[in-house]
């Protein structure tokens, strides 16, 4: 729900704005009007230190800093080099090199070596692996192989070097960790640059008036603590007067809903909040993103797994705020996955200690020849797109009146009339000729909307063409929409299908289970494959659900999702 919001102007003295921004973020609740991007020289400093401090933060937090990232490199590259001088061995360069003769080393395969050459140069070779030689010639011998470059230095030099970066990289990390006691005061810093930005920036946004002696602020705060703010208000140095916020003030958007639709704001989010003039579609998002989910799932087991990951995370101090909702999500995981008889990609209906009555719940069979679950994908899209175009109509009707929202309504009766007249009939509710004349009504009043009236300032006969046009478009569009939803059917299959794949595979490498050693690959693969399906699973049953609330459940609503955050100023 969108809290209905108040909006304040102010007009004080200039010599007032930082005492009067002060006590305006005591009491925590008036969002001033400001700028989100850096207006000034001081403002873009304050911005560049908390960008510091941000990125200072993360890197303590995940130690993977360049300082530590070039370490990593150079122990790698060394690593290689020992490597490669392990086949020459550990040998005397010094000594070598004062005999004044020349050393040659050679790498070539076993097939082109010969050991002829032993008895002819004085060779010696050095290892032997992978199908090829490693030898070295002193002195001169003639041979048609080039040979490699000499080694810059001694293994034993190497493996020094090694282990003082090795001890250079421990080092490192000991003082990465010290540092991580650092954190919770660094965030307390952040907090109060991202606090001084935001007083910073809604002083500098006030409008300067009377030879800039005089500065006008705006402001919006919720409708529900009108009272007691505006008692505050009275204390400020300040004239101030209220309204009612409107649509053309573009007010902030500040989102109150029930403990369990809040779970699920930040999805909004990631869109945009609404307009002042829009539905908060957290709700919608709440129930059909949870049921969508748990369908791409499909498997009670990975539900359990995901309620497991829930109550870890509430132990996590990063992922605190997103525990409730794995939780939420492995819950209807579980639900929905006991309903499609998937446990860890094995058949539940195949279990014989299952009751007979939870059996009966069970999604099962076929629908006019189709899986039954392919048909429950479809309706479920139907209703979802039928409840878009109710929420649309809805709103049409509040924003323009319901003279200016005709060509809305006719395409809501229309469709949503149909959906609802063709259930009936197919429950032969509806006798036959009570669902004929049931169209011809939907199909007449819709099109009076949808061709004549869709824009009652026109001459009918001018909405004519227009409307043709958005019926080509309606048509084409909602037969694409509606296909979508078979996603919800396809992922779940493809999970459960992949989840039983490792799990024949594991138990024919068990085979008759005679065999206790055959059990720990058995166990291994069960493991990592469905930890692969796991991830897989919620990669898609993440992606997906979003799509089908973004793109087809906002476009037949209507929804735009250009509305601002509420932002208060705060101490």
């Amino acid at each position: 729900m969108i809290e209905k919001m108040t909006r304040y102007d102010f007009v004080l003295l200039s010599g007032l704005k930082d005492e009067f921004i002060e006590r305006l973020a005591s009491l925590g609740v008036m969002d001033i009007t400001r700028s989100d991007k850096p207006v000034d020289a001081d403002s873009e400093e304050l911005l560049a230190s908390i960008e510091a401090l941000r990125g200072e933060i993360k890197r303590i937090e995940l130690g993977s800093d360049s300082v530590l990232h070039s370490l990593q490199e150079e122990l790698s590259a060394l690593l290689s080099e020992k490597e490669e001088l392990a086949h020459w061995g550990d040998y005397d360069r010094e000594r070598l090199e004062s005999l004044g003769l020349p050393v040659r080393f050679f790498r070539m395969a076993e097939k082109v070596y010969d050991p002829s050459w032993e008895s002819e140069c004085l060779l010696q070779e050095t290892d032997r692996a992978n199908g090829k030689v490693w030898f070295v010639v002193i002195g001169d011998c003639p041979l048609s192989a080039a040979p490699l470059p000499a080694p810059s230095r001694s293994l034993a030099e190497v493996q020094e070097t090694i282990r003082r970066k090795e001890g250079e990289i421990d080092e490192y990390r000991k003082k990465l960790e010290a540092l991580k006691s650092d954190i919770p005061e660094l965030k307390e810093r952040l907090e109060g640059l991202v606090r001084k930005l935001g007083m910073y920036l809604a002083g500098a946004g006030a409008e300067k008036v009377a030879d800039n002696s005089l500065l006008v602020f705006e402001g919006f705060a919720p409708t529900a603590g009108k009272e007691t703010l505006e008692k505050a208000l009275d204390e400020l140095d300040c004239l101030w007067f209220s309204s009612n916020a409107t649509i053309e003030d573009n007010p902030p958007i500040k989102l109150k809903n029930n403990k369990f639709v809040e779970q699920f704001t930040p999805l909004t989010d990631m869109y945009g909040r609404p307009g002042y003039n829009e539905f908060d579609p957290t709700p919608y998002i709440s129930v059909f993103f949870l049921l969508f989910f748990a369908m791409c799932m499909g498997d009670a087991g990975y539900g359990l797994l995901l309620l497991a990951g829930g109550f870890i995370m509430r132990k996590t101090d990063g992922m605190k705020k997103f525990a409730s909702l794995v939780s939420i999500l492995g819950a209807g995981t579980f639900v929905v996955g006991v309903l499609m008889h998937t446990f860890f990609g094995s058949d539940m209906l195949l279990w014989g200690w299952i009751p007979s009555w939870l059996k009966s719940l069970m999604i099962t069979g076929n629908i006019a020849g189709f899986e039954s679950q392919m048909v429950l994908s479809i309706a479920i899209g139907i209703v979802h797109l039928c409840l878009a175009m109710v929420v649309k109509t809805v709103y049409a009707t509040k924003n323009r009146g319901f003279l200016g929202s005709l060509g809305v309504w006719g395409w809501t009766v229309l469709i949503v009339g149909g959906v609802v007249a063709l259930t009936l009939s197919l429950l032969n509710v509806l006798p036959a000729a009570a669902f004929k004349w049931m169209l011809i009504v939907i199909g007449s009043v819709s099109a009076l909307g949808i061709f004549l009236f869709n824009d009652i300032s026109r001459n009918p006969l001018k909405n004519i063409g227009p409307g043709l046009w958005e019926t080509y478009n309606t048509v084409t569009g909602l037969l694409g929409d509606v296909l979508s939803y078979l996603r919800l059917y396809a992922l779940g299959l493809a999970g459960g299908m992949l989840g039983k794949a490792f799990n024949d595979i594991a138990f024919m490498v068990r085979g008759d289970g005679s065999s206790l050693l055959l059990w720990i690959p058995c166990i291994l693969i069960l493991i990592v494959g469905h930890a692969l399906n796991l991830a897989m699973c919620c990669l898609g049953a993440f992606v997906h659900p979003l799509r089908l609330n973004f793109l087809e459940f906002f476009k037949n609503s209507g929804y735009d999702g250009k509305g601002r955050p509420y932002k208060p100023l705060q101490k």
